[in-house]
């Protein structure tokens, strides 16, 4: 092998080494208590992504009749972040009987009016909300914020006609993981 074709593999390597440290990702900047986007929320705050796309729509659940809850988010909002841990643990007491539905609110389509099988019409401009409605199509429960489970739970407990909390047996999950255990506590 020549010196000229040395020189060229070399080169070769050492362009293929540059590039490669160009593309090596950086170590991960996520954040609970920041408003930087780190991607599906559900998937990394809740340890589940599943939750996000819904797997119905909101006209579906009205056809079936079946009680429904949207919880209106953003994926860059601290607050967002912080209570997809208890739209996670609603699921778990309620993903069988209830739609559980998360909407990006980057995904409603600007409109001057929506109709009631509409996620906007529901949406109150502001993250998180969480919006209850019975098979029916009456909301139960809208609320602004960072909401208890408990006050998730005591509105479902009415649609579902259960006893209150005061008079049941606490429920309790075991996590799953290390980071959603830490937050639920």
């Amino acid at each position: 092998m020549g010196n000229w074709a040395i020189f060229r593999r070399c080169y070769r390597l050492l362009l293929v080494a540059l590039f490669c440290l160009l593309l090596a990702p950086s170590p991960a900047l996520a954040g609970i208590n920041d408003d930087g986007f780190d991607g599906n929320i559900y998937a990394l705050y809740a340890g589940n992504g599943a939750l996000v796309p819904p797997r119905v729509t909101l006209k579906d659940s009205f056809n079936r009749k079946k009680p429904a809850i949207l919880v209106f988010f953003v994926d860059d909002s601290s607050d967002c972040k912080q209570f997809a841990t208890v739209v996670s643990g609603v699921q778990a007491f309620y993903g069988r009987a209830a739609d559980i539905m998360p909407i990006n609110v980057d995904t409603i389509p600007v409109k001057s009016s929506y109709e009631p099988t509409e996620p906007g019409y529901y949406y109150g401009g502001v993250v998180p909300e969480s919006v209850i409605i019975d098979g029916s199509g009456n909301v139960v429960l809208d609320a602004k914020g960072q909401v208890p489970f408990e006050r998730i739970d005591d509105a479902f407990r009415k649609v579902f006609d259960l006893v209150p909390r005061t008079e049941s047996k606490e429920l309790k999950r075991r996590s799953f993981n290390e980071f959603n255990s830490e937050l639920s506590q």
